[in-house]
């Protein structure tokens, strides 16, 4: 039995009159990758930045349903924001370092928790860059600004540092779309990877990706959820003929 990590039901989201998620119900299974494909503007980074509240952030928005992480439902009034965001990590289309030091960037979200321990500190840093195949690239110039690393290098100091929180789940917002074809393999790869430790929701564009490196995936038309299920199923043997025209390439 597969244990859900995250369970979304009946998941409804207006940005103003406009309906954007409709009625959207599936299961995230635990420490898998889970892409979300379709075409653009059918709601898919909404969807991915349900499952951390991003979306509150944004004026006018109303959002129904719920999202089962551990038990509890995320849109409870009592979450405590700041904790899901650290147990629900994200990394964004283009790489943000922030105007840091590579070790403060990794640091950050621990000193937000008020970490003191300066050596805990240091192990946590130095395991999120290994983790992220970042350390022997960096490990002689932690001091030096974060700027300075190239856009794939960036992008792995950003997925470092949504590890270094030790979250259960990561999102990944197309996270290679800014990347050139080699530093975009090396985060496939690194996905891959990652998924032995957290479990990996990601929205991309790029249906071979999709393929490539998802345990699941879900097909997002419109608003509404069309298909889910196991990526080899659907990309071989879609159930709905939406799905399958869209793989085709027939809209997109």
């Amino acid at each position: 039995m597969v244990k859900n990590e995250l369970k979304v039901e009946k998941l409804n989201l207006w940005f103003g009159e406009k309906q954007i998620l409709k009625d959207v119900t599936f299961s995230i299974p635990d420490k898998k990758i889970t892409a979300i494909i379709g075409p653009s503007g059918c709601g898919k980074t909404t969807l991915l930045r349900c499952f951390n509240r991003m979306n509150d952030m944004t004026d006018n928005v109303k959002i129904k349903g719920k999202i089962i992480l551990d038990g509890c439902n995320i849109y409870e009034e009592k979450t405590n924001l700041s904790s899901l965001r650290m147990k629900v990590g994200m990394v964004f289309q283009r790489p943000n370092p922030f105007p840091k030091s590579i070790f403060e960037n990794v640091a950050f979200g621990l000193r937000v928790k008020g970490f003191k321990d300066k050596t805990r500190l240091t192990e946590i840093v130095e395991k999120s860059l290994k983790d992220a195949w970042l350390w022997n690239e960096v490990k002689d110039r932690l001091n030096s600004s974060a700027m300075e690393l190239s856009g794939g290098q960036q992008q792995r100091l950003c997925i470092a540092r949504a590890l270094a929180t030790n979250p259960e789940v990561i999102l990944f917002d197309e996270p290679t779309s800014a990347l050139d074809p080699q530093a975009t393999a090396k985060i496939e790869e690194l996905s891959v990877e990652l998924k032995n430790s957290v479990t990996v929701v990601q929205v991309t564009h790029n249906i071979g990706q999709a393929a490539r490196i998802s345990d699941y995936t879900a097909f997002l038309y419109l608003g509404e959820l069309v298909e889910f299920g196991i990526s080899e199923k659907l990309f071989t043997v879609p159930q709905d003929k939406r799905t399958e025209e869209y793989l085709g390439g027939k809209f997109g």
